[in-house]
Parts: C-alpha cells; sequence; structure tokens
C-alpha cells in the first residue's frame, strides 16, 4: 500500500533516516536535526542527475530495478581480487533507505528485492530517481539534494555545477566517512570518473 501512496504523495520520512536518529540518541551520537527540502526532478540540477546515474547506476534505464550484469562483474572481483563490493541499483537503493532498517540479514535483504520490485512495477523511472534523490543520506543529519547542496556549497541543487554534482556524487558510497568539503584523493579521483562519464548518461 504505502508503494503505491509513494507514487503520488512524498516521503516526509524515511525508515533509514527515523532509525538512525533514533540510534544516536540511544547511543548519545551527535547527528544534529534532520535537514530535508522536497524538490521535484526537474527542479534538480541536471548535472546531479548525471552525476549520481554516473556513479551509482549507469545501466538505470535498461534494467528492472536488478542489474545483473553489475552483479556478475562485484562477484567475479570478490572471487579474483578478494575485495567485496556493492552492486545496488538506485531502485534498491531507494528501497531500502526509504522503506526499511539498515542491515545486513537474509530478511532485510528478502524486503528489500520484494519493494524493489514494487517500485519498478507501480513508479516509472523519473519518479524513482525523484524519490532517491530527495531521501538519499548525504551525511549526518542531511537528507536529499537540496539539503546536501545548501550544507556543502551554499546553493540550492538546481544551481549545481558539473563539478560540484560529481563531488556530491562521489561521496554516496559512504557519506558518513567523505565530505566534499574535505574531498581526499579517493573522493577526488571518483569525482574525475564521474564528471567523465556523465556525457554518456541520460537526461532524465
Amino acid at each position: 500500500m504505502e508503494v503505491f501512496l509513494f507514487r503520488y504523495m512524498n516521503p516526509s520520512v524515511t525508515a533509514n533516516g527515523t532509525w538512525r536518529w533514533v540510534r544516536s540518541r540511544l547511543t548519545s551520537t551527535p547527528y544534529g536535526r534532520m535537514r530535508q527540502e522536497w524538490r521535484p526532478l526537474e527542479e534538480i540540477s541536471p548535472h546531479l542527475r548525471k552525476a549520481v546515474l554516473a556513479a551509482e547506476d549507469q545501466r538505470f534505464l535498461n534494467h528492472h530495478g536488478f542489474d545483473f550484469v553489475e552483479l556478475e562483474s562485484a562477484v567475479r572481483q570478490a572471487v579474483e581480487a578478494g575485495r567485496v563490493r556493492g552492486a545496488s541499483t538506485i531502485t534498491m537503493q531507494a528501497a531500502r533507505t526509504v522503506f526499511l532498517w539498515p542491515d545486513r540479514t537474509l530478511l532485510r535483504k528478502a524486503l528489500e528485492a520484494y519493494y524493489t520490485i514494487l517500485m519498478e512495477l507501480l513508479w516509472d523511472k523519473r519518479r524513482i530517481l525523484e524519490v532517491y534523490l530527495n531521501t538519499v543520506d548525504w551525511g549526518p543529519g542531511i537528507m536529499g539534494a537540496e539539503a546536501a547542496s545548501r550544507t556543502y556549497f551554499g546553493v540550492g541543487s538546481d544551481r549545481l555545477t558539473p563539478p560540484q554534482a560529481a563531488l556530491l556524487a562521489a561521496i554516496l558510497p559512504n557519506p558518513h566517512r567523505w565530505s566534499p568539503a574535505k574531498p581526499g584523493r579517493h573522493v577526488l579521483g571518483r569525482q574525475k570518473r564521474i564528471v567523465r562519464d556523465m556525457d554518456r548518461m541520460p537526461d532524465l
């Protein structure tokens, strides 16, 4: 039911954000006030849209929630190089952010697949990307593109430049450890690759 409702209504809170806030209170970990300001997809910079696709899900328009090409590559890399990396699509990430708690149990994985399938069936790709960009965790207490843009660069998400957009996308795998304000060598390297790939991304 909630998946159908969120096709038309914007989620004001997410399961992931609520879990992090509660955890911060229980562990006395600084988290700060949750910052979020919803922006329709067309009011978010196309540079950021392309940067996020380039960084997180380059086959977003060509799969139905599960990128088996990327999954096969991740498994092969884990076997050959002993390195484990994620192969989550934007739909999968949005599913666990909006509806689920951060965990690695089989139950959570099964529910993530369930919500991913429902979202792909009931929402179009623009809606999936819009919800993702407005709910993704961009640092402690920073939810969504508008809050991230204003926090890190002092501008609205509609005014981001390509380098700024790529830098925001570069920290998405680990926004509580990496920061666009003080990017290290690894983040800057990711930013360079994302800028290079942005031209090949669709304009959603």
